[in-house]
C-alpha cells in the first residue's frame, strides 16, 4: 500500500482512490446497463415520431415546408406520371406507415424496407437539383435540411441491426 503526503498533511492511500474507482466503476455499469436495455427502443420511437408528425403534415396541403420539392421529386422519379397532390399523399403514407411501424414495433422489418425506399426519395433531389440546392455561398437551406438526413440514416442503420438479429418466421 502506498501513500502520498497531501498538501494539507492528510496521507492519501492508494487503497482510498481504489475504492472510490470501484464504487464509479459499478455506478457506470449501472448506467450502462440502463442504456443498453432501452436506448435501441428510445431510438426507434422517436425516428418514429418525426417520421409520423412530419408524414402527417404532408397530408395538410401548405403545412409542409417542403411540399414544392416533394412534388417535384416524385414527378422526376416518376417520370411525369406522379405529381400534385399524389405526390404529397404518397409520400405521407409512406412516411406514416414508416412513423406507425416504428412507434408500435409492428411489422418492423416491412417499416425499414418501407424507410430504405423512403431514403431513396428523400436524398433525390440532391441529385435532380443540384444547382439549385448548391449555390456558390455553399448549401441552401433547403440543401442542409436534406443532408442533416444522414442522421436519419444512421439511427435506422441502428435499429435495423437490433431489429434483424431475430430469425424470420412465426413466434
Amino acid at each position: 500500500m502506498s501513500s502520498t503526503a497531501l498538501g494539507t498533511g492528510r496521507v492519501s492511500t492508494a487503497t482510498g482512490l481504489d475504492s472510490v474507482l470501484e464504487r464509479a466503476n459499478a455506478a457506470q455499469a449501472v448506467v450502462q446497463r440502463f442504456l443498453a436495455r432501452i436506448a435501441v427502443p428510445a431510438l426507434r420511437v422517436s425516428l418514429g415520431l418525426v417520421f409520423l408528425v412530419f408524414g402527417a403534415l404532408k397530408f395538410l396541403p401548405g403545412a409542409s415546408p417542403v411540399e414544392d420539392l416533394v412534388m417535384r421529386t416524385w414527378n422526376s422519379l416518376s417520370f411525369g406520371l406522379v405529381d400534385g397532390y399524389a405526390a404529397m399523399a404518397l409520400t405521407a403514407s409512406l412516411e406514416v406507415f414508416v412513423g406507425l411501424a416504428f412507434v408500435t414495433g409492428f411489422l418492423l422489418r416491412i417499416g425499414l424496407l418501407a424507410l430504405a425506399g423512403t431514403f431513396v426519395g428523400i436524398f433525390s433531389p440532391l441529385v435532380f437539383f443540384t444547382g439549385e440546392l448548391f449555390t456558390s455561398a455553399g448549401p441552401t437551406l433547403t440543401a442542409q435540411y436534406i443532408l442533416k438526413d444522414v442522421v436519419l440514416v444512421a439511427a435506422a442503420m441502428v435499429i435495423a441491426a437490433k431489429a434483424l438479429t431475430r430469425p424470420i418466421g412465426r413466434r
